[in-house]
């Protein structure tokens, strides 16, 4: 009785030690998590290299170079006029004496509404200040804030390449952790959470992308003065989970309080066509809604949201996958692990193969490269079958172990 209440005293402080750690390192365990998310997106990337000959390798390669160098350019142009549509826009609010009602113009409700509300103008001058002693503050903090995202993105774009590159190094580092016995079912979890996080981030950012070409393109045929600027924060506030929708439609309809009312109105009304649309033909094509847990979604991403800020909204979605997967893979399907575990086994020995043969003198051999090839296509199909096969019998086996008993 005393050796296990020792063990479990153990094991109890243990575990608070360990999160006391995890607390007071949280910024480095967020950056190593969201390179784990980023590399996992880019993993059908590395994949596709396996098994290629050398030139097919460096063609691939520059295709990569050649788009990612095509996103950061459009990027930066996006960036820059956004830059010059803001400058404008605070130029035009700084004159602006009345906010714009001509739908109700005359009316009770606008002389309400101007009575209560301070004019443009003077709300310009109360966020910058009566000499702009303000704006040098704001604009340090607003430098050091950049800075310091550029830097963090700069940290996990450069980890999830290592993650990306050295997989089943990583992969085997963290697994001699475990005892023997447990290493093939972490695993088989292991193979099962990264793709489906990897769909997630590919999913988001691929609906932000076209949201935000969608909201640029549309606004700026619609004749809204700031186009560019609106596009950019429709597009990001397309990758915050809930919420998002919300705050793609206000900017449009806050904007449209120093242009023009009508205007606002139809700008609004394309913003929420076009969410309407990639949630209907959109979303159900990428996401997949067999993880998709909307009430410990919203838990965690309050949790997360307190302690993080965007960043915990950003990662709570992903969070939920993995609470999900690991209830289903250890408790409530624990008999479905076997064909994730012989998968698990099938890329093991692969990487192992690929490893030796890479250790060859001439492992371009015409035979070997297409063996090579064949075999992880094969394996690369099987995989989606059997996980859906093995999906399907698991409750089949549990209930014909209940009626054996």
């Amino acid at each position: 009785m005393s050796k296990n209440l020792v063990r479990i005293s153990v094991a109890v402080l243990t575990t608070i030690l360990v999160l006391l750690v995890l607390w007071q390192f949280r910024t480095a365990v967020v950056y190593v998590l969201l390179s784990l998310m980023l590399a996992a997106s880019i993993r059908p990337l590395f994949s596709r290299l396996a098994g290629k000959r050398l030139i097919e390798r460096l063609v691939w390669i520059f295709a990569y170079i050649l788009v990612a160098g095509s996103l950061v350019f459009l990027f930066f142009l996006v960036f820059r006029e956004s830059g010059s549509e803001l400058q404008r826009l605070a130029e035009s609010v700084s004159v602006k004496d009345k906010w714009n009602f001509s739908l109700w113009a005359d009316s009770s409700i606008q002389q309400s509404l101007i009575s209560r509300l301070p004019s443009p103008s003077v709300l310009f001058q109360a966020i910058i200040g009566n000499n702009g002693e303000l704006v040098i503050p704001a604009l340090l903090g607003i430098a050091q804030g950049i800075g310091g995202v550029f830097a963090a993105i700069a940290i996990i774009v450069i980890l999830s390449i290592y993650w990306g590159i050295n997989q089943i190094h990583f992969e085997r580092l963290w697994l001699s952790l475990l005892p023997s016995g447990q290493r093939t079912r972490a695993r088989g979890i292991w193979r099962t959470i990264e793709p489906e996080i990897g769909r997630y981030i590919q999913g988001q950012l691929f609906q932000s992308l076209l949201a935000g070409v969608l909201f640029g393109v549309g606004y700026w045929l619609l004749g809204s003065p700031y186009p560019v600027l609106l596009a950019l924060i429709g597009a990001l506030a397309c990758l915050v989970p809930v919420v998002g929708a919300v705050l793609a439609l206000l900017p449009p309809l806050l904007v449209g309080l120093l242009t023009s009312v009508p205007l606002s109105l139809f700008l609004g009304l394309y913003t929420f066509i076009i969410l309407i649309a990639i949630l209907i033909w959109v979303k159900p094509r990428l996401a997949n809604r067999r993880w998709n847990n909307p009430i410990l979604t919203m838990i965690l991403l309050i949790g997360l949201a307190d302690a993080f800020g965007i960043i915990g909204i950003l990662i709570a979605p992903p969070l939920s996958v993995v609470c999900q997967v690991l209830w289903r893979r250890l408790v409530s399907h624990r008999v479905a692990a076997g064909a994730s575990a012989q998968l698990s086994d099938l890329h093991e020995r692969l990487s192992r193969l690929r490893e030796t043969i890479g250790t060859l003198d001439d492992p371009q051999l015409p035979l070997v490269t297409s063996t090579m090839e064949r075999i992880s296509n094969l394996i690369a199909e099987a995989d989606p079958v059997l996980m859906m096969g093995s999906s399907r019998e698991s409750p089949i086996l549990s209930s014909e172990g209940v009626n054996r008993k």
